[in-house]
């Protein structure tokens, strides 16, 4: 194919639906279907849109990609003829997302598209501690120091010390413990 024709094919955005927990499955399937069907001028790019998370464990500092859509990925195609159906047959793939029941996919809106791209650019560029958004009253679980692996509810959070104050529950008794950032993970 021609390049002019292939920059004619009018590819959108759209958003996938998958099994969460299996978008990178999902994300090698459509990569494999799409060469071996030679739908490359159709099929841009797919996308998983992660970010960097940094962790303690151990002592040590490890940053581990986190998916911020679980259950969802990003593709850019045309969606002419076959495609859509060769999609939706991939295993794991639950269909598109606003799309009405046996209705055509709805694309993203290009604002949308630029805000998730840009987000992904983001985190690319920024090998900065990504700060994880915590909210009081939501529950953690600590993942360093001596009371690893306890539960606790976030009762106050210091946003420049990138403290929290942790309400864990030791012997049956509520333990107020003031654990840095790196130092739990969302339950």
């Amino acid at each position: 194919m021609s390049e002019e024709v292939k920059n004619t094919i009018d590819k959108k955005w759209y958003v996938l639906r998958a099994v969460s927990g299996k978008e990178k499955k999902v994300k090698e399937q459509l990569e494999a279907e799409v060469d071996r069907l030679n739908l490359g001028d159709y099929v841009a790019q797919i996308l998983i849109p992660t970010e960097k998370v940094y962790q303690i464990r151990n002592g040590k500092k490890i940053s581990k990609e986190k998916n911020f859509f679980p259950g969802y990925v990003l593709l850019e195609a045309s969606l002419s003829g076959e495609i859509p159906h060769v999609i939706k047959n991939i295993t794991n793939v639950i269909g598109f997302l606003g799309a009405t029941k046996g209705g055509d996919p709805v694309p993203m809106r290009e604002s949308e598209v630029n805000r998730i791209l840009g987000k992904v650019d983001e985190l690319a560029d920024s090998d900065e501690e990504v700060n994880i958004p915590f909210v009081v009253g939501e529950s953690v679980k600590v993942t360093d120091g001596p009371f690893n692996n306890f539960t606790g509810i976030i009762e106050e959070i210091n946003e420049e010390k990138k403290k929290l104050k942790v309400m864990v529950k030791i012997f049956g008794r509520k333990t107020p413990l003031e654990l840095n950032y790196m130092q739990v993970e969302k339950e």
